[in-house]
This record gives structure tokens, C-alpha cells and sequence, in this order.
């Protein structure tokens, strides 16, 4: 007799932080398991989504990928708004993103879902010598070590706040579905909601399978927002 098929249930996640961290290059790591090194930049948002398997369900990740110009800062309760969970990036080699990344920490535990479940990011780990685990230390064809976020300093942060806490490349695709998968599994099931076969929902829209769709917004132009990018 077939096993009868896992319940399912969307999640509506956020991805934050500044402009060129790398939140476009996570997002198309996770879904198409592809890295593009001159990368589009996001104007105002993009919607995705993909699904995660877990044991006893299935998560359909609904994903707003943001803009991280100064100038979208405005939009971004439109997109976390009744979100679930958030990945809040920064770039391990510049410790101002990381500074950014708390703001937007702070904003989220003022403003979004109670219970949201966040997940401190620290992207572009291939650039940081030490994720070579070269045991001489700096690896001379790669230069010297571009790191100046160390993991223990955003690590005691994310402690501190109660966040999950991961390092990740998207260019090599270390520990991206990592931190997918922690994110469904941090998800309490009393805040799932299981759905049949129904669409994301007002607004949402999803290619063949439903899966891998990504979808430019012009709403911030409409609001005011000049030609330019984000990403």
C-alpha cells in the first residue's frame, strides 16, 4: 500500500540586508543550484520559491528576495510583513553590512510576526582563507585573507539574540540549503498552516512545478524609486 503523502505548508520567507552582500546569489543558489558571477541586481524585490523536505512534511519556501539600496529601505515591511522566517545577510568582509544586519535584526523583532524565526547570515566565505582549512594558513594564490567579520564576533551576536547563525558561500554553495533546512526545521509547527495543491496566495505567482520563478517587482519605481539597482 503507497504511503500517504507528507502534509505541506508554505512559508513566507524574507531576505534582508545591504546592497551586494549576496542575498540574489543565496536565493538562486538554493533554488537552481547555480551561481552567476555578474549578477543582475534586484530593483525593488523578487519572489521565488522552492521546497524543502523534511522528514515528516514538506515546507514550500516562499521567498522575497529585497533590494539593499538605502532608497528600498522603506519597502521592506511590505515584503517581511506576516513573514515567518528571515534570512538577514551580511558580507563577512565588510563589517559595516554586519552593522546593517542588526538594524535590520532590531527591526524585525519590532515590527514583524512574533515568533518569526531569523537566521544571522554571513555570505562569501570562499573569500576568508580560513574556509580553505589550509593548514599553513593564508593560501598565496588566493591573497591575503579578505575576512574582517571574525564567526566568533557574529556568532556571540546571533547568541545573544537568539538566531540561527550560519557562514555560506553561494559561489561554491557552502552550507546554503544548511541554512534552508535549520530555518523549516526552526519553523514550530503550530505556526504551519498545511495546504493542498493551493497557490501562494494574492499576488504570488509560480512557474511549472512551482518551483524556480523569479519575479522582478516595479513597485518601487511607482513609489517614487529612480532608475538604479540593488542587490
Amino acid at each position: 500500500m503507497a504511503d500517504a503523502p507528507k502534509p505541506s505548508s508554505s512559508v513566507k520567507l524574507v531576505l534582508l540586508g545591504e546592497a551586494a552582500v549576496g542575498k540574489s546569489s543565496l536565493v538562486l543558489r538554493f533554488v537552481n543550484n547555480d551561481f552567476q558571477e555578474n549578477k543582475e541586481p534586484t530593483i525593488g524585490a523578487a519572489f521565488l520559491t522552492q521546497k524543502c523536505n523534511l522528514p515528516t512534511r514538506t515546507i514550500k519556501f516562499e521567498i522575497w528576495d529585497t533590494a539593499g539600496q538605502e532608497r528600498f529601505a522603506s519597502l521592506a515591511p511590505m515584503y517581511y510583513r506576516n513573514a515567518q522566517a528571515a534570512l538577514v545577510v551580511y558580507d563577512l568582509t565588510k563589517p559595516a553590512s554586519l552593522n546593517k544586519a542588526k538594524h535590520w535584526v532590531a527591526e524585525l523583532q519590532r515590527q514583524a510576526s512574533p515568533g518569526i524565526v531569523i537566521a544571522l547570515v554571513g555570505n562569501k566565505l570562499d573569500l576568508a582563507n580560513d574556509s580553505h582549512a589550509d593548514s599553513e594558513g593564508g593560501d598565496a594564490d588566493d591573497g591575503a585573507d579578505a575576512r574582517k567579520v571574525s564567526t566568533e564576533e557574529a556568532k556571540s551576536y546571533a547568541d545573544e539574540e537568539s538566531l540561527l547563525f550560519f557562514e555560506t558561500s553561494a559561489k561554491t554553495g557552502t552550507n546554503v540549503s544548511e541554512v534552508f533546512n535549520a530555518i523549516a526545521n526552526a519553523i514550530p509547527e503550530t505556526s504551519l498552516k498545511t495546504t493542498r495543491g493551493a497557490g501562494a496566495g494574492a499576488g504570488s505567482r509560480t512557474g511549472a512545478g512551482g518551483d524556480n520563478t523569479r519575479v522582478n517587482l516595479q513597485g518601487a519605481r511607482d513609489q517614487g524609486a529612480k532608475d538604479g539597482c540593488a542587490c
